[in-house]
């Protein structure tokens, strides 16, 4: 883990868009949690593409979908939210890869 609190995917709170916009990348609210509750999991708290500032990236590996995936959380007013999910791109690949 890269920073931050130490949180689970059962604190995430995922909202109808948000899981209607991660399904169009092929990723379910199941497949995200996998991803979250990786035991290798790496994380950027915050994500250095996070516009807001309050955006957790944690890239993890989902084995439903048997891959590495990107996951996106948001801190706001105390709870996390999902916002988004997607097969990882090569360099967060590479981040999981390598570890924290």
């Amino acid at each position: 883990m890269l920073g931050g609190d130490a949180w689970f995917s059962s604190d995430v709170i995922w909202k109808e868009d948000q899981i209607k916009h991660m399904a169009g990348h092929g990723i379910t609210v199941e497949m995200a949690n996998e991803a979250l509750d990786d035991v290798d999991a790496v994380e950027a708290d915050p994500d250095p593409k996070s516009t807001s500032g309050k955006g957790i990236r944690r890239i993890g590996y989902s084995h439903t979908r048997r891959r590495v995936l990107t996951v996106i959380v948001a801190r706001i007013d105390g709870e996390l939210y999902g916002v988004n999910g997607w097969p990882s791109s090569t360099p967060d690949r590479r981040r999981y890869d390598q570890g924290a």
